[in-house]
């Protein structure tokens, strides 16, 4: 079993103060695979309604509010006549509009292999002393930024054309299923230039440079399925989620292909922290989430990852796991989830948390539900049924 000593948990500090947790009626941001949908709760969190669908028929990877301002909705796009795309909003979802100019790859030049975007996959606001900065991630891997909230995007060269961009990401007939996604964006609170993401496949990369240079951060991450017996490679890794805590921008987790991680930065190294979860679950599965006011407690969704990787919840029998000491040890949390014969699982967008006291958790299923639980995952309950695949879920609190 891992062994791991935790650093001091941040409360409050002069350059991040603990927040006051929030209050009142939450929306959550549904994207699925035929559409997105806003689901809003009563003060109480204990009643929801949902609303009709957006863009029915299209494919919504990720649904996104801006928190500098509460009323401007992106959602990351995949239409049958459009393509790839992004949509938005800057009334809290009473009207939509397209992107002008949605991230897409430059023209290659005579003699080069081109890019296109197959998919618009994350979205994430940028630095909030940014105003109006937005940072998109693609299919195949492509980092966009777009700094009139949204509406025109521009790449990333330092990520797109970087010399070793190719050898990072790897072969198309080397990515996973779905093709390989720049899938997790975070902005350092302390500093807009110091930027994580995190690649499936290719590893977690960081600049601090604004974007202008990269370098891989896989440290003490595996990667069984690269074979380099005895050499442990700077990239290739297979990360599914990329986590910061805001508090502590220096304490960073992931869930990864071969297990649960976390990372202080100043030590650089990844640990896996998974090794503690109960060994008939594994710690294999797509999200991670993390409490807003403490550093040391995160929580994750196993899935089956035995050797033909059926990708649902592990003896059909779904839970979500909690850490409170940073991964030292979890505590299964099943309360009110099927007992039995649930063959699901949660993607790496599809779960979150609200900032109320005590924490929200919300995540949607592959089989089309939304479940919640407002004490931190102790007891859950269904919110929303019969919807198409979910892929994203987010908390709002919109501003009228």
């Amino acid at each position: 079993m891992t062994s791991l000593s935790s650093p001091p948990r941040p409360g409050s500090s002069p350059l991040f103060p603990a927040p006051r947790p929030s209050e009142g009626p939450i929306t959550l941001l549904l994207g699925t695979r035929k559409g997105a949908f806003l689901l809003r709760s009563d003060a109480a969190r204990q009643s929801w309604e949902l609303s009709d669908p957006l863009y029915l028929g299209s494919i919504i990877d990720h649904f996104v509010l801006d928190p500098g301002d509460g009323r401007t909705l992106l959602m990351a796009a995949s239409t049958g006549h459009l393509g790839p795309t992004v949509f938005r909003s800057a009334d809290a979802g009473a009207t939509w509009k397209e992107a002008e100019r949605p991230p897409a790859f430059r023209k290659a030049a005579e003699g080069e292999k081109g890019r296109s975007v197959e998919r618009v996959f994350s979205l994430s606001p940028g630095h909030r002393a940014e105003e109006g900065v937005w940072y998109a991630g693609s299919t195949p891997p492509g980092l966009f930024r777009s700094e009139d909230g949204g509406n025109t995007w521009s790449e990333v060269s330092g990520f797109n054309d970087h010399p070793m961009r190719d050898a990072w990401v790897g072969a198309e007939q080397e990515a996973p299923p779905g093709g390989a996604t720049l899938h997790s964006i975070h902005v350092d609170p302390r500093d807009p230039a110091h930027l994580y993401i995190g690649v499936s496949c290719g590893g977690v990369f960081e600049s601090t440079d604004g974007g202008a240079s990269w370098q891989p951060l896989n440290a003490g991450s595996e990667a069984l399925f690269i074979p380099t017996p005895g050499v442990e490679p700077d990239y290739g890794h297979d990360p599914h989620c990329l986590a910061v805590h805001p508090l502590l921008p220096d304490r960073l987790y992931q869930q990864n292909h071969c297990g649960i991680y976390r990372m202080d930065r100043e030590e650089g190294r990844w640990t896996r922290i998974g090794e503690n979860m109960p060994a008939e679950v594994g710690d294999i599965g797509f999200p991670v989430v993390l409490h807003p006011r403490d550093p040391d407690t995160a929580w994750v969704f196993p899935m089956d990852g035995t050797d033909v990787w059926p990708r649902t919840s592990p003896g059909g029998r779904p839970a979500v796991y909690v850490t409170q000491n940073a991964g030292e040890t979890w505590r299964r949390q099943d309360a009110g989830l099927p007992e039995k014969n649930a063959w699901f699982t949660v993607y790496r967008q599809a779960m979150t948390a609200d900032a109320h006291h005590p924490v929200g958790l919300y995540f949607g299923t592959t089989g089309g539900e939304v479940w919640g639980s407002r004490d931190g995952g102790e007891s859950w309950e269904c919110l929303a049924g019969h919807l198409p695949q979910v892929y994203s879920v987010r908390t709002a609190q919109l501003r009228p």
